[in-house]
């Protein structure tokens, strides 16, 4: 067998792959399934986001559960406090371990949040799920610098656990609080099709900078060969 086959077949170690999470962006639940079963190799988390939790709601929370995978629900919750803890709330009784919160929120709405996830997660005798701060989309390439340090500060006095930003700004927010998780979009090959992430960061160059929660889409999802697209990502790293 070679070097290659055993990669695709092996995909990554078990903390290796806690650390990496499938973007399901699909309409669908039958394709999302079919998709995260295909990629469990080399992914222990599943994002459900708006398109596929509009399509098939808690649904699809609790199909990719009851099939091995942390759910990461982002649903970029942005709203007045009181309902924001509602929705919170629920995302914690579904059994998610992550739900992002966009920080432009505020510090009131996001301790908001906070609260309601925990309480849902608490109610429903599940294990405590971490809400994570949206500091910039990172499709925004015109955001002012000051923008994610900002935002990061809010998310931390409100107790989120971690935050989402760009490769760009991994390494200032590691040294403004390394103890936040730092979730990072735009992970691309080296030279790959960029899609509409301005800051694209390979999957090692991420680990490096501090990453602790790598999400991978188009990538892998919308290659010709799913499976074969992962192995090659992950190359670096197995």
């Amino acid at each position: 067998m070679s070097a290659s086959t055993a990669k695709t077949i092996d995909g990554l170690p078990a903390e290796v792959r806690a650390k990496t999470a499938l973007a399901l962006d699909v309409d669908d639940l039958v394709e999302a399934l079919r998709l995260a079963r295909q990629l469990s190799p080399w992914f222990g988390v599943a994002k459900v986001g708006l398109e596929l939790y509009t399509a098939a709601g808690p649904d699809a929370v609790g199909a990719l559960m009851d099939n091995g995978f942390d759910v990461f629900l982002d649903l970029k919750l942005h709203d007045i406090p009181t309902t924001v803890a509602r929705a919170a709330r629920v995302g914690g009784a579904l059994g998610a371990t992550y739900l992002t919160l966009h920080a432009h929120g505020g510090a009131d709405m996001l301790r908001a949040g906070v609260d309601g996830l925990l309480e849902g997660a608490s109610n429903a005798d599940l294990p405590v799920p971490m809400a994570v701060a949206i500091t910039v989309l990172t499709s925004d390439a015109d955001a002012p610098a000051h923008i994610m340090p900002n935002r990061l500060r809010l998310a931390v006095e409100a107790g989120c656990g971690g935050i989402v930003c760009s490769g760009a700004t991994l390494r200032e927010a590691r040294e403004l609080s390394p103890r936040t998780v730092r979730v990072v979009p735009g992970i691309r090959h080296a030279g790959g099709e960029q899609h509409d992430q301005p800051h694209p960061i390979t999957p090692a160059a991420a680990f490096e900078e501090g990453a602790d929660l790598l999400v991978i889409g188009r990538a892998v999802t919308q290659a010709d060969d799913p499976a074969a697209a992962a192995a090659s990502l992950f190359a670096e790293l197995v």
